[in-house]
């Protein structure tokens, strides 16, 4: 009798133990996922962070995020990966998968967010160089960015002895600490300006946001006795740059330098107006 009892005994702690075996077999649980900042800008990595429990050791954790995967790296429960910083205005839409060692799959709700910059500083935008000395299609007109968020061209204009010569379209920006060059005269090239330019003739060059407020403008010479620009003066086969870029004056460069730091070997234009 004792040892039927005993059998018994071991088949029974036997099954148990298949079923506590079998109990442990099973998907993990993401509990939280939180994502930092909430509200990021175009300058701004988005960090996310999950944190899984379960009995089962986790195998992977990924990250995927508009189109893209990336590995999680693992601190205890939780994991970690980073969406890079995105351009102003794009929806991202990420979700967080973990594969554990008894390979169940987990993936946890969708979270979205929207890249947000603030309000356009048109203070920071500036016309930075000016060239007419070469042939139309080496013309140019340089803006600099001097804030530290891309500013969209689109709807800026600049008008060239008051008239209208370039607009901004969808996708053209300056950015961040950075030079937009606008390379060609008379519609030489595809997003040149359509006008002329010289280098010895009086000039006014006007930069305007796209609310019609002006922004920056270059002038060389005045107006002649009709009233109107172009007055022959003294010809300069060298470019009109601020010095430093964004914030000095206009100087004569003999080193033209469109889409790049002025040079700083400059000399003052006594016809320029500063």
């Amino acid at each position: 009798m004792k040892k039927i009892f005993l059998v018994a005994a071991a088949i029974i702690l036997t099954l148990s133990g298949c079923v506590k075996d079998e109990l442990y077999k099973g998907p993990s649980s993401i509990d939280k996922v939180v994502f930092s900042p909430e509200a990021p800008t175009s300058i701004l990595d988005v960090t996310v962070t999950a944190t899984v429990s379960g009995l089962q050791a986790i195998r992977s954790a990924t990250l995927k995020y508009n189109g893209t995967s990336v590995p999680m790296t693992a601190s205890g429960k939780n994991f970690t990966a980073t969406i890079p910083a995105m351009p102003d205005g794009t929806d991202v839409e990420f979700t967080v998968t973990v594969v554990n060692e008894a390979d169940f799959t987990t993936t946890s709700d969708k979270y979205t967010y929207k890249v947000g910059d603030p309000a356009t500083d048109w203070t920071k935008l500036k016309l930075n160089e000016v060239y007419g000395a070469g042939a139309d299609a080496e013309k140019f007109f340089e803006l600099y960015n001097m804030g530290e968020y891309p500013i969209k061209l689109t709807g800026v204009t600049i008008h060239k002895d008051e008239g209208l010569c370039w607009t901004g379209i969808d996708g053209e920006e300056v950015p961040a600490k950075g030079f937009f060059a606008i390379v060609g005269g008379k519609g030489t090239t595809p997003r040149g300006f359509s006008s002329g330019f010289s280098a010895k003739k009086s000039v006014r060059i006007d930069v305007y946001n796209p609310k019609g407020e002006l922004v920056d403008f270059f002038q060389r010479g005045d107006k002649d006795d009709s009233g109107n620009w172009g007055a022959s003066i003294t010809n300069y086969s060298g470019s009109w740059s601020r010095v430093p870029d964004g914030t000095g004056n206009w100087k004569r460069t003999d080193t033209f330098t469109p889409g790049e730091a002025n040079s700083t070997t400059a000399v003052d234009d006594d016809y320029v107006k500063n």
